[in-house]
């Protein structure tokens, strides 16, 4: 296979290629398309988050009479819904454990739903809303018609568009139901991150400016739990859907169902949605509690389950395609072992940072070449990959033989390398009991005591002898 050819087929399965040797850690920065994505991407999200808070923030209609949102009232807000967004981001980042996705596409889906996804849904909700508007009473844009039968549908495609086009422009990264539910889930956690700061200070005028909401403070609490406490799993969990329809379209041969699975994925993503919407809206008292406990919380409890259980079956599936490999005699036996288990990857990144940095790199570097040559093995039974992906298996195990000369590859049995921290006591020893060796090269004098006369025997009789014959 020529080069233009072999190229091509890369291309083709969207296989990443080896980077050019580089000497200096500088140009490697400069020559990777991320770091211009993550510029860019940046460079985008600010401006977006400009328009948020000079467009939309200050034509945003409080009540009657009130319109616009101050800045005191966005700082206090964003206080408020921080604790949120940065328990969602931890709890995502810790289930996508096996193979971590890079930060920049962490920052691209997490920013995404903070500031892209929440323009569009505002200007396609209020554009929704100025349709449904009549002359008269009983205006349906100022009823929760928008709410429950636009913005679900407006507001998941916005969250979930980012997830599709990572999927169409770096698929390769996305190799399991885990994966796309964690983007989908940052995502989400984003969206709901920027639409609490204008909820909040929403209410935070309102309460200000109106007796009719009585205690301010009391008010304000009042939404920050519900939204920020016990309804925060809602956008996350209504985007998951999203991501899981995806995942599945991407690991299928099957052309109906790379089509199918998104758009049902999709669907259940908005009507879960609008089904929250419109208890949120008519649900009242003993209803709304019953509401909550008997079908929201069982629908957070599977969730959590079937995230759990995903991701014990991703390490079923590192572990059993690994093994290919060692039957061939190109890994070692232990790997698929290791691999396949989280608390021991976790200890031999422990057990090698103690050992220094570059062990430390080594270590990650291999688990994660490892991890990329099992998914990469998957996707060749599953039919995903053609001959293309020959090359790139050759590239995993060999940077993994040479990346096992440094790295922690097997951590069973091996203890941290702890520094010291204190210095170590000196021990002291008593002097020696006596007897001891004594004179030149002893270690104490001898006794002085009164020499002895004589040998100490009784005296010998003189006419004792031998008989006489």
């Amino acid at each position: 296979m020529t080069d233009s050819v072999a190229e091509l087929a890369r291309r083709r399965n969207a296989i990443p290629s080896e980077p050019e040797p580089v000497a200096e850690l500088p140009q490697r920065i400069l020559r990777s398309g991320w770091t211009w994505l993550l510029l860019g991407m940046t460079i985008l999200y600010a401006a977006a988050a400009t328009w948020l808070l000079t467009d939309i923030a200050s034509s945003l209609k409080i009540d009657a009479d009130t319109t616009g949102l101050n800045v005191s009232a966005m700082r206090q807000s964003a206080w408020l819904a921080l604790p949120t967004v940065v328990f969602w981001t931890v709890v995502f980042l810790l289930a996508d454990r096996y193979r971590p996705q890079r930060f920049v596409i962490w920052f691209l889906t997490l920013g995404w739903g903070g500031a892209i996804a929440v323009i569009f849904s505002y200007y396609i909700n209020t554009w929704a809303a100025d349709h449904l508007a009549i002359g008269g009473n009983g205006n349906p844009a100022s009823s929760a018609r928008v709410a429950i039968f636009v913005a679900p549908f407006v507001e998941e495609a916005a969250k979930a568009s980012v997830i599709f086009l990572i999927a169409i422009f770096a698929r390769y990264r996305l190799t399991s139901k885990v994966s796309t539910m964690v983007l989908a889930g940052l995502s989400a956690a984003g969206f709901a991150f920027t639409e609490n700061i204008l909820y909040y200070a929403r209410v935070i005028i309102f309460a200000s400016t109106s007796i009719e909401a009585g205690d301010a403070e009391a008010a304000l609490n009042e939404v920050v739990w519900l939204r920020g406490f016990w309804t925060a799993f809602g956008h996350p969990l209504f985007t998951m859907m999203t991501g899981i329809g995806i995942a599945v379209a991407l690991r299928t041969h099957s052309k109906v169902v790379r089509i199918l699975a998104p758009l049902i994925g999709y669907l259940a993503a908005s009507f879960l949605h609008m089904f929250y919407n419109s208890q949120a809206t008519f649900a009242q008292g003993t209803m709304q509690l019953i509401m909550y406990f008997g079908v929201a919380v069982p629908m957070v409890l599977s969730a959590v389950v079937y995230v759990v259980r995903q991701i014990l079956l991703e390490g079923r599936r590192i572990r059993s395609r690994l093994v290919d490999y060692t039957q061939l005699g190109w890994l070692p036996e232990t790997d698929p072992l290791v691999m396949a288990k989280l608390r021991l990857r976790l200890w031999a990144l422990m057990v090698a940072i103690t050992r220094g940095l570059k062990p430390f790199l080594a270590t990650v570097r291999l688990q994660r070449a490892l991890t990329e040559l099992a998914y990469l093995r998957d996707g060749e039974v599953r039919g995903l990959y053609d001959r293309a992906a020959i090359a790139r298996e050759r590239q995993l195990v060999e940077l993994a033989r040479e990346l096992r000369r440094t790295a922690i590859s097997d951590p069973r049995g091996m203890k941290l390398d702890l520094p010291r921290w204190r210095r170590a006591k000196p021990v002291s020893f008593g002097l020696p009991n006596y007897p001891g060796p004594a004179g030149i090269g002893g270690n104490w004098p001898a006794p002085v005591t009164t020499p002895q006369v004589g040998s100490g025997h009784s005296a010998v009789d003189p006419n004792w002898g031998p008989p006489r014959g």
